[in-house]
C-alpha cells in the first residue's frame, strides 16, 4: 500500500517518516519529496507498507495527528497517471 502523507515539518528526514510508521507494520519504504531547485523538502512524502491491514491502521492512527510540531494529513495515494507519449 502506497501512503502519502502531507503538512510534513520542513526538518523531517526519510528516517523520521519510517520511524513514525514502524510501529504499525513493517515499512518498505519512506520518502520525501525534495525541491530539485532549491534542495529543501516540499513538505509531503510517501510511505510503502506491503500489507494493506497494518496500512490502513496506520492511516487510521496517524491522520490528523502531531509530528514534529505539525499536524500531519495520512492517506491512501492516488496511483500515478500512466504518461502518454
Amino acid at each position: 500500500m502506497n501512503i502519502f502523507v502531507s503538512s510534513l515539518s520542513f526538518r523531517a528526514k526519510k528516517e523520521d517518516l519510517a520511524e513514525l510508521f514502524k510501529p504499525y507494520g513493517e515499512v518498505a519504504s519512506a520518502r520525501i519529496i525534495i525541491n530539485r531547485e532549491t534542495r529543501r523538502s516540499r513538505g509531503y512524502g510517501f510511505v510503502e507498507m506491503p500489507n494493506d491491514t497494518e496500512g490502513n491502521a496506520a492511516i487510521a492512527a496517524l491522520n490528523g495527528s502531531e509530528h514534529m510540531g505539525r499536524t500531519i494529513n495520512v492517506a491512501v495515494a492516488n496511483d500515478r497517471p500512466e504518461k502518454v507519449e
